[in-house]
């Protein structure tokens, strides 16, 4: 069983899910994947100390502050490959962003590989159950472009000004691309 609560947030309203002592999800609402990591049902609960702390930290996000995702306990479902990724993600530095080559290029060296598809990889970064804490919004295609969120690039592009992050290089793609 997981027990999860909501938030209203800047970009609307999120669901925390955990398995009691780790957060195992935060997702958009309307979000793709939203909850497909989840085996279990969602058992509403307010109170509990992992989801007050996810909060609290979601808080400090929304108000411009950089807290870091190591401070909660995580627990994502996926595959040894997944958790890579999102590992991969988590070292992405607040307020910069990365291609999904060069997370393709780090995971490889990681798994002392040559070479890794940053298609697979970009399908991993999709399917993170964490949005926002696990800040798979910081990759970006490899021509600058701000695409494969699943949250949708308004919001990716929204967390990325609260961050600061510098967008003069980045753009929307045009509609058709994947996103």
């Amino acid at each position: 069983m997981y027990h999860s609560t909501t938030y209203p947030s800047p970009v609307g309203t999120l669901t925390l899910a955990c398995d009691g002592s780790h957060l195992a999800g935060l997702w958009l609402e309307g979000q793709k994947y939203y909850g497909g990591s989840l085996t279990e049902e969602l058992v509403p609960a307010d109170d509990l100390p992992v989801l007050n702390a996810a909060k609290e930290w979601l808080d400090r996000y929304f108000a411009g502050q950089r807290p870091s995702c190591h401070e909660l306990p995580l627990r994502p479902a996926g595959s040894p490959f997944r958790q890579l990724i999102w590992e991969l993600l988590r070292e992405i530095p607040y307020g910069q962003v990365v291609t999904y080559g060069e997370i393709a290029r780090r995971a490889a060296a990681r798994l002392h590989r040559e070479t890794m598809s940053a298609q697979a990889v970009g399908g991993a970064v999709g399917h993170n159950p964490i949005s926002i804490i696990v800040p798979c919004h910081r990759v970006v295609g490899a021509d600058g472009s701000l695409t494969g969120y699943a949250g949708g690039i308004p919001v990716k592009k929204k967390l990325l000004e609260i961050e600061g992050a510098d967008l003069s290089g980045l753009f929307c793609p045009r509609a058709g691309r994947a996103l």
